[in-house]
């Protein structure tokens, strides 16, 4: 299974982006997707992830600026991310857990830098 993350960019503060990652390969079932991020000397953390069920979770850090949506025909994920801030500068790596033992398999990762 390969992740392949994508819409990452420069943007300035208060604007938007939209992530996107397809899963391809053989993948059997995919459970949950989820968006993470890593900032420079921090841990990577959680940012959104929706279950096969369709319910979403946020980091409180992004709640009402961050929507996760998933398209299971096209075994996509995306994170449409609104009214930016430089805090959200990171490094953003999906992530899918798939399969009958639940693996988990990650993106390459996408650069996000909001400028102030």
């Amino acid at each position: 299974v390969q992740l392949q993350a994508s819409g990452g960019g420069l943007v300035q503060a208060g604007g938007s982006l939209r992530l996107s990652c397809a899963a391809s390969g053989s993948i059997r079932s995919i459970n949950s997707m989820g968006w993470y991020r890593q900032a420079p000397r921090k841990l990577r953390e959680l940012v959104a992830g929706i279950t096969s069920g369709g319910s979403a979770n946020y980091a409180d850090s992004v709640k009402g600026r961050f929507t996760i949506s998933r398209d299971d025909a096209k075994n996509t994920v995306d994170l449409q991310m609104n009214s930016l801030k430089p805090e959200d500068t990171a490094v953003y790596y999906c992530k899918v857990i798939a399969g009958t033992y639940n693996y988990a398999y990650w993106g390459q990762g996408t650069l996000v830098t909001v400028s102030s």
